[in-house]
C-alpha cells in the first residue's frame, strides 16, 4: 500500500491544529454520527477477521486516502486478518454502484464495514433526484440485506460546485438526497465537501496550490484520511468491548422502486442476432481512452439501424451499460411493446473516452416479467462519428 511521506503528514497535522487567525477547525464538526459502528469494531477486535469495502468513483479508485485507511485499520487491529475490497471505478456514481454491488462489493462474501461515496459523480453525471435516491437507498438495503450486521459510512467528497453552494449558504442537492437516505437508515456521514471548503476559507490551505482539484493531491488525500480517522476514533468507543454484536431492524423503504437487488448480466445470446455481433474480445476502433473491464471483453455490438435485440427480465428497473465512445449512436427502446423512446448514447466525454456509462431505461415498473427491445436508428448525434451501440451489460433490479 502507498504511504505518503511523513513530512506531508507532519505538515498537515501542523496546519490542522490552527488556522491563520489562531482558531482551530475540528473535523468532528463535519461528521454526523447516527447509530454506532459497534458491530464492525467487535468483529475486528474479537473475531480477528474483517472485510472492509470501498465503493465509489475515481477518487475511491485512485491511491491515497483509501490506502491510508487500510493501513490505519491494520495498525489499530494488528491481530486482525483483513480483506479489503477496492470497488472504486472512475466515472461511476450511485446508479452503477447499486447494480454492480453484488459483483464488485460482495465478490468475496458479506461485508462488515462499507465506505460509500457517490456525491461527486451523482452531481457531475447529472442523475435525476429520483434516480439518485433510489440508487443510494438500493446500495444501503443491498448491504444490509446481505449482512444485517454491516456498518455503513456515507461520505461526501468535495468539488468546485459544492464549494460554491456552501459559500452561498446552500446544501448541495445531491448531499440532501444522500442525507435523506442516511437519516432514514440511521447511517453516519462524513461531509468532506463542507470541511474542505471551510478549511480553505479559514486560510489553512488553498485549492489551486494545495488541494489541486476534485482528484486530490497527496496533500488533499491526507486531508481526507485525517478526517476519516478522527471519525472512526470517535465512533469506536473502548467500552464497546464489553458489549455484544446487535442487529438493527431494516426500516421500510423510502421508495419501493429503489435498486436494492441490482444485477449485472453480460450479453449471451443463444443464437446470432441479425444486425448485432457478439464480439468475445472487443477492442475499440478509435485511439482514445478506455477503462478497465470495457476493452478486451465480450461485447454485443450493433450498428445496423432497425435491427432489434431483446432482453427478458423480472423486476422493476432495467438499463444497459455501454462503452460510449466517439462513434456512439442513438437507440430506441421499448418495454413490453410500449411506444418506442429515444436514448442518445453519445456523452459529453465520448470524444475523448469510451465512457463506461449506465443508461437506466425504465424504473418503477411492476415487479413481473418484462421484455426490453432495443434498436439503433439512422440519426446520430452531430458530434458522433458513427451510430454504434457497444453493450457490455444489461442490468435490472430483480425483486
Amino acid at each position: 500500500m502507498k504511504n505518503y511521506p511523513f513530512i506531508i503528514l507532519f505538515f498537515l497535522l501542523t496546519i490542522l491544529s490552527s488556522t491563520s487567525n489562531g482558531q482551530k477547525l475540528d473535523s468532528k464538526n463535519y461528521h454526523t454520527h447516527r447509530g454506532t459502528l459497534k458491530n464492525s469494531f467487535l468483529k475486528f477486535e474479537k473475531e480477528k477477521k474483517g472485510r472492509v469495502a470501498f465503493l465509489g468513483g475515481s477518487i475511491t479508485y485512485n491511491p491515497g486516502w483509501r490506502d491510508s485507511v487500510c493501513s490505519y485499520l491494520q495498525q489499530k487491529f494488528p491481530e486482525t486478518e483483513f480483506d479489503f475490497i477496492a470497488a472504486g471505478i472512475p466515472s461511476m456514481g450511485s446508479t452503477p454502484g447499486a447494480f454492480r454491488f453484488e459483483r464488485d462489493v460482495l465478490v468475496n462474501g458479506q461485508v462488515d464495514l462499507l465506505f460509500e461515496e457517490a456525491a461527486v459523480n451523482d452531481d457531475t453525471n447529472r442523475r435525476t433526484p429520483d434516480e439518485i435516491e433510489r440508487a443510494m437507498e438500493g446500495i444501503v438495503r443491498h448491504a444490509k440485506n446481505a449482512n444485517p450486521l454491516c456498518d455503513v459510512v456515507i461520505m461526501y467528497f468535495v468539488d468546485p460546485g459544492k464549494m460554491e453552494d456552501y459559500r452561498n449558504g446552500i446544501v448541495p442537492e445531491v448531499i440532501q438526497l444522500h442525507e435523506k437516505v442516511a437519516e432514514h437508515y440511521n447511517i453516519s456521514t462524513i461531509n468532506l465537501a463542507k470541511e474542505v471548503t471551510k478549511r480553505i476559507d479559514a486560510g489553512e490551505f488553498d485549492w489551486k496550490n494545495d488541494f489541486k482539484s476534485l482528484h486530490p493531491s497527496p496533500f488533499g488525500q491526507t486531508i481526507y484520511f485525517h478526517s476519516i480517522k478522527v471519525f472512526l476514533e470517535t465512533a469506536w468507543k473502548p467500552d464497546f468491548i464489553g458489549e455484544k454484536i446487535s442487529v438493527e431492524e431494516i426500516p421500510n423503504p423510502l421508495d419501493d422502486a429503489n435498486y436494492d437487488n441490482g444485477i449485472l448480466l453480460g450479453p449471451n445470446p443463444r443464437r446470432k442476432i441479425k444486425g448485432w455481433d457478439m464480439i468475445e474480445n472487443w477492442k475499440p476502433l478509435y485511439q482514445v481512452g478506455t477503462r478497465a473491464n470495457y476493452t478486451n471483453v465480450p461485447m454485443l455490438v450493433g450498428e445496423y439501424p432497425g435491427k432489434i435485440v431483446k432482453f427478458q427480465f423480472k423486476g422493476n428497473a432495467v438499463g444497459i451499460a455501454v462503452a460510449a465512445g466517439p462513434d456512439a449512436g442513438i437507440i430506441e427502446y421499448s418495454i413490453d411493446n410500449s411506444d418506442w423512446q429515444k436514448q442518445d448514447l453519445f456523452s459529453q466525454w465520448s470524444k475523448q473516452l469510451y465512457l463506461p456509462w449506465y443508461y437506466t431505461l425504465a424504473s418503477g415498473l411492476t415487479n413481473k416479467k418484462h421484455t426490453l427491445q432495443i434498436r439503433l436508428i439512422e440519426d446520430k448525434n452531430a458530434e458522433s462519428a458513427g451510430n454504434k451501440c457497444v453493450l457490455r451489460y444489461f442490468y435490472f433490479n430483480g425483486k
